[in-house]
């Protein structure tokens, strides 16, 4: 019996504990619900509270004169807080607001808006997203129209979250360039490289958490404001932009390549006016995705372009003249144990230096580089080095491409790497570098820095202001100078690239052809890596230009003289369109003879040879094959320029010249003439450009 009533105790004691602990419980509950509940909630909005960041506008991004390349927009989510609004209010104007949602939105009907916003209202939520779409500025303002929207935030509950948009108004043109930055601050182009400039400050507000995990901001006096980023002022002239990405894109189709890129600088300044950069997609498009001009995906054996800079070292560092020969054979020649070929088959024969370049003899270039520099290879390597083509340009952008150019120290340097490095293999250089050491030639032999940004600014007020620098005072000697102008002229006019020599410009350039590494195995392929670096016009350089197109399909499209073409369709829009750049062709074309000199101008290269020997006049004894040449005043003597052999159906130039041999030129191309002023005068004016085409139109001639 003792026992039981003990157990019955316990049962009963532990019964009494369990019902004190509930009963606290429930007195605990009953105790923070009805006397501590404002604490606690405002408590819990205090946890709800967060100081967080308001995204500065960025800066915009500017080309030349003021054309807008990159902007941000703003665009807005709509929401709304149904508890600020009053009774009377709501009830009078929900029914159209509701129907105006329905018609601006069309996901679903004024009924279930109505509802939506109603639940809202009963539930006490005080943010409600009403769509997740975003609208744009002039929507916002439409919107601020409607019923209850137009009371504004702090009567009517309309909330607009500003989300800005990064927006590029000429949308594929230079878009690689301008490039991006993504939420994690990381990209490409000047977005990216000039980040810290155009991103800004950004400001701090008061946010409050809401259903869904998202914030608003609590207006109040806590609010910082953010200070808007810098604009950047660019080289980027979107009109030249426009005709090389065109010009290239033309190319690209045709020729189904795997990438194209396009290079214009400005030959005295530096500046880079169009840079085009255009990759194959898998549908087949051709888009902006990479900068193969200056990146390092685009670094690679540039092919005959180089051979200008092998020029260069030979004429430096040796007496070579234009006119000297070498012999080089069928075709076929052997450096150690590796056979060059030269792309005509059965070789080129004995040929000049200049007639070397003109036809980009692979064996001729080479054989002479390995006979003044064999013993020697540094001195060879030391000129590329000068020529800045063995390191970084220094280009306001990340991602430079870094070149590599081998050194006779090097372990894989060998008894072939110098014939082949001479004409553009064993080495690994960006366009921009091959267009950089053109551009030095057209401005007479300073070397200046690329550059792509201008001016850093706040609205009109300037910030920072770069200008470009030099690299090279002087790249070689005026005598080698000429020269190598004599050598690009020649390959326009003479050599692989003669099919273009005719237009509104004269160009001066070099064709380049390299077949690719296999990306298996090594070795060489049948693919090739086409190129043109030149620059126009000739005599008065004002643009320097470079073209190349990786693996094209067809034959045709296979070598860098099919390149030519597009520099030259670039130089042709460019005259067009450009006023000042028909001053220079003016120039071009028209060179006057000052001093005791009689009036020579133009003519047949024979004829004047023999007027000047006849009259005393001294001229320059050089190597010009031309048949027909133009003259100018050199140091008290005449010199001669080629004035390019006329082609039928185009306007051969005929300034300067006799009545007689401009009649002869301009039927045997197929143009009936008429006259005006002196007839045995010279050609003073000619109504149709040269190298125009329009076989059978009448020209008219002014004598003087």
């Amino acid at each position: 019996m003792a026992f039981k009533q003990s157990i019955l105790l316990r049962a009963r004691i532990a019964f009494l504990v369990i019902f004190l602990f509930a009963a606290a419980v429930v007195g605990r509950l009953f105790y923070i619900q009805f006397f501590q509940g404002t604490y606690w909630q405002k408590m819990a909005e205090v946890a709800r509270l967060e100081y967080r960041s308001i995204k500065a506008t960025r800066g915009n991004i500017y080309g030349d004169y003021g054309s807008l390349l990159a902007t941000s927009l703003p665009f807005y989510r709509v929401a709304l807080d149904p508890c600020v609004i009053d009774e009377e209010t709501l009830q009078k104007n929900l029914g159209a607001l509701s129907q105006r949602l329905a018609k601006f939105y069309q996901d679903k009907s004024a009924a279930a808006y109505q509802q939506s916003i109603q639940k809202a209202r009963q539930a006490k939520r005080r943010y409600l997203i009403l769509n997740k779409r975003q609208i744009s500025y002039q929507d916002r303002k439409q919107m601020e129209q409607w019923p209850i929207f137009c009371l504004g935030r702090f009567k009517g509950g309309v909330i607009f979250d500003k989300i800005e948009k990064r927006f590029q108004p000429f949308q594929g043109l230079a878009a690689r360039t301008i490039g991006y930055v993504n939420a994690n601050e990381y990209g490409a182009g000047l977005e990216y490289s000039f980040n810290p400039s155009l991103k800004g400050t950004d400001g701090k507000a008061l946010h409050q958490k809401i259903v869904g995990g998202k914030w608003k901001m609590v207006y109040n006096d806590s609010v910082t404001q953010p200070v808007h980023g810098y604009d950047l002022e660019t080289t980027i002239d979107i009109n030249l932009q426009d005709k090389v990405h065109n010009s290239l894109l033309k190319v690209l189709q045709a020729s189904q390549a795997a990438y194209g890129c396009g290079i214009v600088m400005e030959v005295k300044t530096g500046e880079i006016k169009a840079i085009v950069n255009l990759s194959r997609t898998d549908g087949g498009q051709y888009k902006e995705r990479y900068n193969y001009a200056i990146g390092s995906h685009g670094t690679t054996e540039p092919g005959s372009t180089i051979k200008l800079a092998s020029m260069l070292a030979l004429l430096e560092e040796t007496k070579l003249q234009l006119t000297d020969t070498i012999d080089t054979g069928k075709g076929r020649y052997r450096f150690h144990d590796r056979i060059m070929k030269d792309v005509r088959a059965g070789g080129y024969g004995e040929l000049t230096l200049q007639e070397v370049f003109e036809k980009s003899s692979n064996i001729g270039v080479a054989r002479l580089v390995d006979e003044n520099f064999g013993t020697d290879p540094q001195k060879f390597v030391n000129h590329f080095s000068k020529l800045h083509l063995d390191k970084p340009l220094g280009l306001q952008m990340i991602g430079e491409g870094k070149p590599l150019i081998r050194n006779p120290q090097s372990p894989q340097w060998d008894g072939t790497t110098l014939p082949w490095m001479s004409i553009g293999y064993a080495m690994q250089v960006t366009p921009l570098h091959i267009l950089n050491l053109y551009n030095a030639i057209a401005n007479d032999g300073v070397m200046v820095q690329p550059m792509l940004v201008k001016k850093i600014k706040q609205a009109n007020r300037t910030i920072k202001t770069f200008k470009g620098g030099v690299l090279n005072k002087k790249i070689c000697s005026d005598a080698t100078l000429q020269k190598l102008k004599t050598m690009l002229e020649g390959v326009v006019q003479r050599g692989t690239a003669r099919n273009f020599r005719h237009g509104f410009y004269q160009i001066a350039g070099k064709s380049g052809t390299a077949n690719k590494v296999a990306k298996e195995g090594g070795g060489y392929t049948n693919d090739t890596y086409a190129s043109f670096a030149g620059y126009f016009p000739a005599k008065a350089p004002r643009y320097s230009c470079i073209v190349v197109v990786d693996n094209p399909q067809g034959y045709a499209w296979h070598f860098g003289g099919s390149m030519a073409a597009v520099v030259k369709d670039i130089a042709d829009k460019i005259a067009a369109k450009d006023l000042a750049a028909q001053r220079f062709m003016a120039v071009d074309n028209e060179v006057p003879l000052s001093g005791t000199f009689p009036y020579i101008r133009a003519g047949h290269r024979r004829e004047l040879l023999k007027l000047c020997d006849t009259l005393g006049v001294p001229y320059r004894h050089e190597y010009l094959p031309a048949t027909w040449v133009r003259s100018r005043l050199e140091e008290d003597q005449v010199a001669w320029k080629d004035n390019g052999d006329p082609a039928p159906g185009q306007v051969p130039n005929v300034l300067g010249m006799t009545l007689r041999d401009a009649l002869f030129l301009l039927e045997n191309c197929g143009f009936p003439v008429t006259t005006q002023g002196n007839k045995a005068g010279r050609v003073a004016s000619q109504s149709l450009l040269p190298g125009t085409k329009g076989q059978g139109k009448l020209i008219t001639l002014s004598m003087k």
